[in-house]
């Protein structure tokens, strides 16, 4: 079976971040039990990839809003943890 690599997949989502979260977002999915939508014998992450490749996953809402959903769900998971800060020198 042929490589794939991000260049394949830069053809469908033109947007690395992009990429990288749908592909994570799929891959997520794959692994919770989802069905693989192209046949191959690859891990979740390779298989999400191949199925972007192949134009079988794309977002439901333009890339743009997708970013800004992503970074707002973020911020919110951010806001929610406990930051330990320590200091950069110890006397």
């Amino acid at each position: 079976m042929a490589r794939i690599s991000a260049q394949d997949c830069l053809k469908r989502i033109p947007n690395h971040f992009a990429l990288c979260i749908l592909g994570a977002r799929r891959a997520r999915d794959l692994a919770a039990g989802r069905p693989m939508l192209v046949q191959c014998d690859n891990k979740v992450a390779v298989t999400a990839l191949r199925e972007i490749a192949a134009g079988k996953v794309s977002f439901l809402e333009s890339v743009d809003d997708a970013i800004g959903v992503h970074i707002a769900e973020t911020k919110s998971l951010d806001g929610n943890r406990t930051r330990i800060r320590t200091p950069k020198t110890i006397r």
